[in-house]
């Protein structure tokens, strides 16, 4: 074997520059993850939405993904539950044209509740029928779900874990914050007026019971499980449907409590915050994450430019990761490569000196992206640059 002189620069992989930047550490160079969640692996593996969602596990499309354009990146693993004395059953049935209905009963304690999800072969699925008919089976609904006896299934999760090894940071899937979990239930409209009908005292209740059972998932997720990262994720609990007001009444003291439980075990915490985050930056450091994304632009975001990434970079003070910008309609499918690169230099360059950042999507990549602008985001997005580390590495 050849003489190794001098000492090595440390080379790094895809999971571990997600690590660093979570936990505000160097590595040889920024990490670039692109959100490419459902879409884009579709049309990778050239097949159906369908497809997609019911018979290739999502852990394996993103692995495949992520390894084609040679990136770092991000992934969730959701854990199963399950009643004891919950009995399932789940039909698929054809629709006209491209479309699938699929229903799930649930018989529990005499009740009978069911959901109906929409697959179709070029679009993500979405719920046509929620759990909850009303605020009135809001209670069952409660009793069926954050039930003290509830069995917690990690084997598929675990596998995931370690066939993904370093390829990419796959995360702890921890739901959503409070609100959503009531308007995933109720449907959004119905979750608003709900909220203002009902008295104070009862829904810190229901708050309480949902913390406590959340709680309970991360004590046997730390026990039985190696995830470095957990996610709690956004439906309508952002400032562009709910405000900064109503998000910090019910949602921030929730997330602050799962922030500090997973910190006790030594773990990160990952939060997806859809729409505009300006007003809510401070809150981010006060409560503690160590990463958030996307910080969309506008018109769906309000983090403009050079001018609102530094305000970002000033307000979350290299104490929270900011994941994401770069504007996935107006830039990756409607611009040129050399708005690419403007986009990502504008994002490098407001955190010059700091490793709180992973350059990213303003939320999910569409399939219309042309592989070029992608790719060009990359290419700028690891290329070399000796100001904001402290030596100049290029892998």
């Amino acid at each position: 074997m050849p003489e190794q002189r001098g000492n090595p620069e440390p080379v790094f992989t895809p999971k571990q520059r997600m690590l660093n930047a979570y936990r505000g550490l160097f590595s040889d160079r920024y990490p670039v993850a692109p959100e490419f969640w459902y879409l884009l692996p579709a049309k990778l593996l050239g097949i159906s939405m369908v497809e997609l969602k019911r018979e290739v596990p999502f852990w394996q499309a993103l692995q495949t993904t992520f390894t084609h354009y040679g990136c770092e990146g991000w992934g969730i693993s959701f854990p199963l539950t399950q009643h004891p004395d919950a009995e399932k059953q789940v039909k698929l049935e054809k629709m006209p044209g491209t479309r699938y209905r699929e229903t799930t009963v649930i018989k529990f304690r005499c009740r009978r509740f069911s959901t109906e999800k929409i697959f179709d072969e070029r679009e993500p699925s979405w719920l046509s029928k929620r759990l909850a008919d009303g605020p009135s089976d809001l209670a069952d609904c409660l009793d069926l779900l954050l039930a003290t006896e509830t069995i917690f299934d990690f084997t598929e999760m675990n596998q995931a874990h370690l066939a993904v090894g370093q390829d990419y940071l796959l995360e702890f899937w921890l739901g959503t914050p409070f609100f959503d979990f009531i308007a995933e239930l109720l449907g959004f409209e119905t979750a608003i007026m709900y909220f203002a009908d009902t008295e104070e005292a009862e829904l810190l209740a229901i708050r309480d019971r949902y913390l406590e059972f959340q709680l309970q998932l991360i004590g046997q997720a730390c026990l039985r499980t190696d995830f470095e990262s957990f996610m709690i994720g956004c439906s309508y609990s952002c400032n562009s449907l709910i405000g900064p007001d109503m998000w910090r009444r019910w949602d921030k003291p929730y997330i602050q409590a799962m922030a500090e439980e997973l910190h006790r075990h030594g773990k990160l915490l990952h939060i997806h915050f859809h729409g505009r985050s300006l007003e809510t930056l401070a809150d981010f450091v006060e409560i503690g994450v160590d990463c958030v994304c996307p910080f969309e632009r506008r018109p769906g975001g309000d983090i403009d430019g050079p001018a609102g990434l530094r305000v970002v970079r000033r307000q979350l003070d290299d104490r929270v990761t900011m994941n994401g910008n770069v504007h996935t309609v107006e830039t990756l499918i409607r611009g040129t490569p050399a708005d690419v690169r403007q986009e990502v230099r504008q994002i490098k360059e407001a955190f010059t000196g700091s490793a709180r950042l992973i350059i990213g999507t303003g939320d999910q990549v569409g399939r219309e992206t042309p592989d070029e602008n992608i790719r060009v985001m990359i290419e700028e997005g690891i290329g070399c640059n000796d100001r904001p580390f402290p030596k100049k590495i290029c892998i």
